[in-house]
């Protein structure tokens, strides 16, 4: 403590200064502008207010803060020691207040890392990393003629920071990382030497504070705090999985390649489930069961790769095609998530179809999907894993079952997605046996996602979307507990030449 402020510090490492001449801690009120179009966002901020907390008082436990001008507005800050982190709790008493900005600070010579899984920087230092889960975008790089074809083509563009998977935890060199304990959207900022920018759009929110005297006993912690991953199975990492779409076609094509006498010990098949076609091409149709007509001796093929210790793998996503059967099972146990004028379901356009958002704040709804669908479905019908992709389009204008705001909703959408996924497994005695693989993720995934997916990488060595960005995604996700990771072997997107 100091007559004017306080000092958190870190050994002899000064994180956090206040002082009523210079305060590190600001509050505010604000309203979002935002635009999404299939999962890429365009987000901005109107501030309406904000005040710096100019004095200072200390309290039983904690300090309290506020301005001098508005001395009725009031915020706490306690600090509560644990055996994992120290946990800095910051609450404020009017609820009109949703912003946050804190100030710390960090020795020049410190590196930071983390972040989630980011794409471009492994090293953080330098840069502003907003965290919103999303579609990463094609190009990632406003300079190029790609990203801005991209940009102009619902905002799919992306940027360095962009990505499935953001989580507000960062790690520093001096052996220590602060994790923001909110799915708020929020936005670290090194972009000066000496400070650590934290902007939240909560005015409620825990820093979580860890320091080990390694910085493998640093990711150990972190890993307990958050969970830890199931090991994948041995048949997931001793052979090929050879990934083939063509319908009835694919098992003479995987027949040639199991020719060569490479090990395969998997065969993935996206299109199980049918295909739609669109003027985009050839799509999934997103009603998550067999589709006989493409795959007419499925079961039996299955079986017979089973014989052979093959496994065979599908698709499943956490949205409902409007023209499947299994949308119309959500909509009468009214599992879906609704619009906000009418108690209708909310449609999401994916590109010349629209979906139906399964609730996964509604309990029930999601242990319907567990069991429904991945349960009865799939795992029951035969496959040993699967893709479970998207989770981060959750629009931030629906209506949930347990009327939480979508803003928060949406960053904590592809956790719950991932638990589903794993009860799923779980509830079918088969954690060590069956697998998937996801590329969204938040705060948490750790503890149900077994095994990360890079996402759609061009199909170059492009500096901010080629093939290359997997090795980034895979050590910045790793140093936040997430041991499993892979990519695809030649990129996806091949776009505009």
């Amino acid at each position: 403590m100091h007559p004017e402020g306080f000092d958190l510090l870190h050994g002899d490492i000064s994180m956090l200064s206040h002082r009523n001449d210079a305060p590190a801690i600001s509050i505010g009120i604000g309203a979002p502008d935002l635009e999404m179009v299939r999962g890429n966002f365009r987000i901005d901020d109107i501030v309406e207010t904000r005040l710096a907390l100019d004095c200072f008082a200390q309290v039983d436990g904690g300090i309290q803060l506020w301005n001098a001008k508005q001395p009725d507005i009031v915020a706490t800050l306690l600090l509560e020691e644990r055996a994992l982190q120290s946990i800095l709790t910051f609450r404020c008493t009017d609820p009109a207040f949703n912003r946050l900005w804190i100030d710390m600070q960090c020795a020049t010579s410190e590196a930071f890392w983390g972040g989630g899984e980011q794409m471009s920087y492994l090293r953080l230092n330098g840069r502003r990393f907003p965290f919103w889960t999303s579609e990463p975008g094609v190009g990632r790089d406003k300079s190029t003629a790609l990203t801005q074809t991209m940009d102009a083509s619902g905002l799919a563009g992306g940027d360095y920071w962009t990505t499935n998977y953001p989580q507000p935890t960062w790690v520093s060199s001096a052996r220590y990382a602060v994790h923001l304990e909110t799915a708020a959207y929020s936005v670290l900022d090194l972009t000066a030497a000496g400070r650590v920018g934290v902007e939240c759009w909560s005015a409620n929110v825990d820093l979580e504070l860890f320091d080990a005297p390694t910085l493998p006993a640093l990711v150990t912690k972190m890993s307990d705090r958050f969970g830890r991953q199931p090991a994948l199975p041995d048949w997931a990492i001793s052979g090929a999985i050879i990934g083939l779409k063509d319908g009835a076609d694919t098992f003479d094509r995987f027949e040639k390649i199991a020719a060569s006498g490479a090990t395969i010990t998997g065969l993935w098949c996206e299109d199980w489930i049918g295909i739609r076609q669109t003027s985009f091409g050839k799509r999934l149709f997103w009603d998550w069961k067999w589709n006989a007509a493409r795959y007419p001796d499925l079961p039996a093929q299955i079986a017979a790769l089973a014989e052979r210790g093959i496994r065979f793998l599908g698709y499943v996503n956490p949205y409902l095609a409007v023209d499947g059967s299994l949308y119309q099972e959500a909509r009468a146990a009214n599992f879906l998530a609704l619009r906000q004028d009418n108690d209708e379901p909310y449609a999401v356009d994916f590109g010349e179809f629209d979906a139906g958002v399964v609730d996964f704040t509604n309990p029930a709804a999601a242990a319907w999907f567990a069991d429904r669908i991945i349960g009865q479905e799939m795992l029951d019908f035969g496959l040993s894993g699967w893709m479970a992709d998207f989770g981060e389009y959750l629009p931030t204008d629906v209506r949930l079952f347990d009327g939480s705001d979508p803003m928060e909703a949406h960053n904590r959408w592809p956790v719950l997605w991932a638990k589903v996924n794993a009860d799923a497994i779980a509830s079918r005695g088969k954690t060590h046996d069956a697998t998937f693989f996801m590329r969204a993720g938040f705060s948490g995934v750790q503890a149900h996602c077994p095994l990360l997916w890079a996402g759609d990488q061009c199909v170059d060595f492009t500096r901010h979307d080629g093939i290359n960005t997997v090795i980034t995604a895979a050590l910045s996700s790793g140093l936040l507990g997430n041991a499993y990771h892979h990519s695809d072997l030649g990129g996806y997107t091949s776009l505009h030449g």
